[in-house]
């Protein structure tokens, strides 16, 4: 149940991560989206407003030209009445009649289209007029009766005259364009004057990229261009510019943006940066919790490993201890003192193996709370490895095993705690006798490096992989052995080993390869 209960809770954990990292992902996406067509929107302001202030700049110039020209002739307009109508309208109620008239007149000014462009024809160019009268007259009567030729003054008349700015605008509109369609294009606009408008119009949109803009005639490039201009339909924006009078142009502006994505994402940069943040916050969060959901799973299952082994360990000794009290309380052994002091050692050294076993737990917890008393006084080495040697001498003979010394380092002194140290050893040559399936063959080596000392334990046992060489002085760690299962323990040993040598300022590694043993390696410092 446990079992099941993790793995949903770190498969929720994990679909969590990876739904937080999605929706950030599409976030992103829908925001660069968003600001492309953000971005094409002000673009297509942009060359829309530009093309309306080339025409409207252009045709403000040609109205200037055309009045100046108009001041400067001196003549007199010839006049002629185009257009003459009259609107009459009666109430009976009332009994009064307005009379309506207006006249349209043209001025003809003899000024040639020939004046702005030698190609135009000889058109000539007019101003118009006009003149209204509104009329009053409050008895109908009078009108009707009144005889021919007769004047009849209203009772209200209200004149009006004056210039059709109107129809002198669409005149002088149709004739401008007429005329600057015969201009070509460097004619009407240069491309310093095309930059700067458009530079101006996109800063004011926010469109602070670099740009390249170009004019096609029928899909020609023209003179008309930036420098890095280079004409491609897909990646540009357009819009027609210079309409003629039926709405047609054969001139378009196309506008690109050569670090279009470049000016998005920064645009994203701050927010991004601050969601990658974030996100990265929650997955270290995430492997955090895991890391730590996976250890104290398997520190759960070590720590059942650890009792398992310690009941197994201890169930031996237990069962040999009855077995050898029952044995002596029989009438016929008790009488027999050599068999009682046989049984008697026995359970003297199945409860050595026993403490052994609980003051090996003593020292690991006392080493974690720092309560273990390590004092240290000038030693040679030699003299603990002998030490050491004798301790699993009686362990090795019943292995049939031996222990070759070859102790090179000529200094041998260092500040060491004799027991402690001594245990190190103890712990590592009694694995080198435990992983040796067959009979243990050990060396140990000395040498000086420095101001060091180095000693190596090297046996010809099961050797460890990559992975165990890595882990093995991990508290409770065991490598699994296979079919060999007479080797006991429970993972103490070699973490109270390197917590020794640490605590010695030394160095503890392991060189191994599986099946051809393995060499411990430690450092320890000299005394200068």
């Amino acid at each position: 149940m446990n079992k099941l209960f993790f793995r949903i809770l770190v498969l929720l954990m994990s679909l969590s991560l990876i739904g937080i990292i999605l929706v950030q992902v599409f976030w992103f996406n829908s925001s660069f989206k968003n600001n492309d067509e953000q971005f094409k929107y002000h673009v297509t302001q942009v060359i829309g407003n530009v093309a309306d202030k080339l025409e409207q700049q252009e045709e403000y110039s040609f109205y200037d030209k055309y009045n100046r020209i108009k001041d400067s002739t001196g003549k007199i307009p010839k006049k002629e009445d185009l257009l003459e109508v009259l609107y009459v309208q009666r109430n009976t109620k009332t009994n009064k009649t307005i009379v309506y008239s207006s006249t349209l007149t043209s001025e003809d000014y003899d000024i040639s289209g020939s004046l702005f462009n030698k190609k135009f024809s000889s058109e000539r160019f007019k101003n118009f007029s006009s003149k209204r009268v509104t009329e009053v007259y409050n008895n109908n009567n009078g009108i009707d009766n009144n005889p021919l030729g007769q004047s009849i003054i209203p009772d209200l008349k209200i004149e009006k005259s004056g210039s059709l700015d109107i129809l002198n605008k669409v005149q002088q509109q149709i004739q401008y364009k007429d005329i600057a369609s015969l201009t070509p294009i460097e004619g009407r606009i240069t491309k310093e004057k095309l930059n700067k408008l458009l530079k101006k119009e996109l800063e004011e949109y926010g469109v602070k990229t670099k740009f390249e803009f170009g004019v096609l005639n029928s899909g020609l490039p023209t003179k008309v261009k930036s420098d890095g201009f280079h004409f491609d339909k897909d990646a540009s924006y357009h819009i027609p510019i210079y309409t003629d009078n039926e709405g047609n142009s054969k001139y378009e502006l196309y506008i690109t943006f050569p670090y279009k994505k470049k000016f998005l994402l920064s645009e994203l940069l701050s927010i991004t940066i601050l969601s990658i943040v974030f996100t990265l916050i929650i997955i270290i969060a995430y492997t955090s919790a895991l890391n730590q959901l996976l250890r104290q799973k398997h520190i759960s299952e070590i720590k059942t490993d650890f009792i398992n082994n310690m009941t197994h360990e201890f169930k031996t000794p237990i069962a040999t201890i009855n077995l050898a009290l029952d044995a002596i309380r029989n009438p016929k052994i008790i009488e027999d003192k050599e068999k009682v002091f046989r049984y008697l050692q026995m359970i003297r050294d199945e409860n050595k193996r026993m403490h052994a076993q609980v003051e090996n737990v003593l020292r690991i917890s006392k080493l974690e709370k720092r309560e273990l008393d390590i004092t240290k006084e000038p030693t040679a080495i030699h003299d603990i490895i002998d030490d050491a040697i004798e301790h699993v001498n009686l362990i090795l003979e019943d292995r049939h095993g031996t222990v070759v010394k070859h102790l090179n380092a000529s200094r041998t002194t260092c500040l060491v705690n004799e027991v402690h140290f001594t245990n190190v050893l103890v712990n590592i040559l009694e694995n080198a006798i435990k992983y040796s399936p067959d009979v243990p063959e050990i060396e140990i080596f000395t040498e000086n490096i420095k101001d060091m000392i180095l000693i190596k334990v090297k046996d010809n046992g099961l050797g460890m992989s990559k992975i165990a060489q890595k882990r093995v002085f991990e508290k409770f760690y065991r490598e699994h052995t296979g079919d060999l299962h007479n080797v006991k323990g429970h993972g103490l040993g070699l973490a109270y080993v390197k917590r020794i040598v640490e605590d010695h300022n030394g160095q503890v590694y392991v060189e191994s390869e599986k099946g051809k043993g393995s060499t411990f390696i430690i450092k320890i410092p000299l005394i200068n």
